[in-house]
């Protein structure tokens, strides 16, 4: 049995005061001044916390900390001067897709590296767009001793990038198969590259340093190699090099030392993809095909093809399809995909990365439950840093969280620390679900609920089928 995979993790406190969806505003006039001030007695001693978090800050732009909204203060003071109010700065949080409640469920996984628990139940919708229409089989719950992250069986989590063979041939009882090369992590994420508006050329380094902490890859864009220094030669087999089809490809001593590199879809990629075979014949190669109205039809087209071994799908930061009047959502996609495949007989063959809309780590579950091999992240990692979506970077503007004057340390920790959370949750979702290996999840659909499925079935004789 291969070694259990851990991340060492350390908690990171942020840098800026916390944001909570709730705070309480204290008039103040007429105060009476108590001995015993209800604030004293607040029951999650969030006031005394606030005092001494704010008194150790270098800036301090708001007053709102992280009240828990139980309203014990607001009740008992006797001269009615408390009251609880929405943050403001909460409400503004996000871009709609990522909510408020994802940013601070990230703040929270990057700070502790810890698994989100309410203890309050799911109070939420019954369901909603995107990846909130899908739900998983927990019927393995019932064994939390045997399975999990606290359970005594291993669940393994690794997956292998590349083509594999569709059958494997004997000959006087020899193994006569030519196996192609393929690329081992420890878990089914790898670090995507920045969306354009949301790109911090200081990070990149910072990206590699937590793919290597955590044993997985991250995509580079081959212009931004000089921004890595000698880290570039060092970390190579955590480091995936990008070319898009319009840009040269790496240099020949940089491809012999890779185990994996990706171009951008184009009419000659079959001639990249053999030429990077020719300087490297052990090196693996994704195509990035972006989810536009051709993208999914181009991905199943090259699946047949048999040079390509790796299609990377991307949709945009939302998971939808890009530059599309009503687009498709990539969970839909990528189950087209994968269905698709399975019928030609070719799934098998060929790997499929998932990329754009994986903000939560049930994300990350789902999208591999829909046919994914795996996926890859970007924003996530941008949040993890206190990033709030706040469109200002997007729109030209200063940053108000100043992410490039961060530390590298305080990064690192945070993006690792977010890694870890997820994969204890995908560990923790693989045992409730009776899983062993994240490679059996690809596609179980079965094991998985979806509520166009669930209202066809029920209303569908009534309404029509959809379109």
């Amino acid at each position: 049995m291969p070694e259990k995979y851990h991340i060492e993790t350390k908690r990171v406190l942020p840098r800026l005061p916390r944001v909570g969806k709730f705070g309480v505003v204290d008039w103040r006039e007429d105060c009476a001044g108590c001995h015993n001030c209800v604030k004293k007695a607040c029951v999650y001693d969030r006031y005394r916390q606030e005092t001494q978090y704010i008194k150790n800050l270098d800036n301090v732009n708001t007053f709102f900390f992280d009240c828990m909204g139980c309203f014990s203060c607001v009740q008992k003071c006797t001269k009615g001067l408390l009251a609880l109010t929405a943050n403001p700065v909460y409400e503004r949080m996000g871009n709609g897709y990522f909510t408020p409640d994802i940013i601070l469920t990230t703040w929270e996984q990057a700070e502790n590296a810890s698994i989100p628990v309410s203890g309050a139940g799911y109070r939420g919708k019954f369901t909603g767009p995107g990846f909130d229409s899908m739900w998983t089989d927990m019927s393995e719950i019932v064994r939390p001793t045997r399975d999990g992250i606290h359970g005594r069986e291993y669940i393994s989590s690794a997956v292998d990038i590349g083509r594999k063979p569709s059958q494997l041939t004997f000959e006087k009882g020899e193994f006569t198969n030519a196996l192609p090369p393929l690329v081992d992590i420890p878990i089914p994420l790898i670090i995507d590259m920045m969306p354009a508006k949301y790109y911090f050329p200081q990070l990149i380094p910072v990206f590699v340093a937590v793919a290597v902490r955590t044993g997985t890859m991250v995509i580079i864009d081959w212009k931004d190699s000089e921004l890595l220094g000698s880290e570039k030669e060092k970390n190579l087999s955590n480091i995936v090099f990008y070319s898009g089809k319009d840009t040269p490809l790496p240099p020949g001593e940089i491809i012999r030392k890779t185990r994996l590199v990706e171009v951008g879809d184009s009419d000659n990629v079959e001639l990249r993809i053999k030429e990077l075979k020719s300087i490297n014949p052990d090196i693996v190669v994704a195509v990035r095909v972006e989810l536009d109205a051709h993208g999914k039809q181009r991905a199943i087209e090259l699946a047949h093809q048999p040079a390509i071994e790796v299609i990377h799908v991307v949709a945009d930061i939302n998971g939808d399809q890009i530059g599309v009047e009503n687009p498709g959502f990539v969970k839909d996609i990528v189950r087209d995909i994968h269905t698709s495949l399975v019928k030609d007989g070719i799934r098998d063959e060929i790997t499929i990365i998932s990329g754009g809309g994986i903000a939560l780590a049930e994300h990350l579950a789902k999208q591999i439950i829909c046919g994914a091999d795996l996926v890859t992240i970007d924003l996530p990692l941008l949040i993890a840093l206190e990033c709030q979506l706040c469109q200002n970077c997007r729109d030209g503007f200063t940053c108000p969280v100043k992410i490039e004057e961060i530390d590298a340390a305080y990064a690192i920790g945070r993006m690792t620390n977010l890694i870890a959370a997820w994969h204890d949750q995908l560990i923790e979702v693989m045992g409730a679900m009776g899983m062993r290996e994240v490679r059996r999840l690809r596609g179980e659909t079965g094991r998985a609920l979806f509520f166009e499925d669930l209202e066809e079935d029920t209303f569908g004789r009534l309404f029509g089928t959809r379109k």
